[in-house]
């Protein structure tokens, strides 16, 4: 793993518990934010997928281990009206944030042993499952990574859809109380 990708990986996981942890506001920006990292990251580490051999097995097998994960994610966030204003907020805790560290730790340590611990088991398995080489992994694991993030705004994305809208007086109340912040701030 280089400096690079591990610098990558733990930006990562920063971003992912400093705006996932505790009680957010859950708005365009924060789905927009993951899905531009998300593109990022996937033109700059997958502008070729292996195919050959069974790499594409290894890419759609992460892939899906990825879905699981993001799915876990998305289970371990819950979504709620914010019961002074009517706003939807997120809340996460101790367990999503235990659930990044061990999937973005395993990887780096995945990463790391493959180069200094276990090269030669990794050698072994690739020849004889057909894996092509390291940028197979590489580009399973850019899979797994971006399919955990893109099934947990979808997770989170669906359970906002199904909270009904706030009352007309918590509306009411919320914009009375916005215009009131902003003619504080004006003065």
């Amino acid at each position: 793993m280089t400096t690079g990708e591990l610098l990558l990986n733990l930006g990562v996981l920063a971003f992912v518990l400093v705006s996932g942890l505790g009680t957010r506001a859950l708005t365009r920006r924060r789905f927009r934010l993951p899905i531009v990292i998300v593109v990022a990251v996937g033109f700059i580490f997958l502008r070729t997928v292996p195919t050959s051999g069974n790499d594409v097995g290894l890419e759609v097998a992460l892939g899906l281990v990825g879905v699981a994960f993001g799915a876990l994610a998305g289970g371990l966030m819950a979504v709620r009206r914010d019961p002074v204003d009517g706003s939807l907020v997120t809340k996460a805790a101790a367990l999503y944030a235990a659930l990044w560290i061990a999937v973005i730790g395993a990887r780096i340590l995945f990463a790391y042993g493959s180069e200094h611990w276990f090269p030669g088991q990794i050698a072994t398995f690739s020849r004889e499952h057909a894996i092509t080489g390291a940028s197979a992994w590489t580009a399973a694991f850019v899979i797994m990574a971006i399919a955990m993030v893109a099934t947990r705004l979808v997770v989170t994305g669906l359970k906002a859809s199904r909270i009904p809208r706030a009352s007309e007086e918590l509306r009411r109340h919320a914009h009375e109380t916005s215009a009131r912040r902003h003619a504080g701030a004006v003065r």
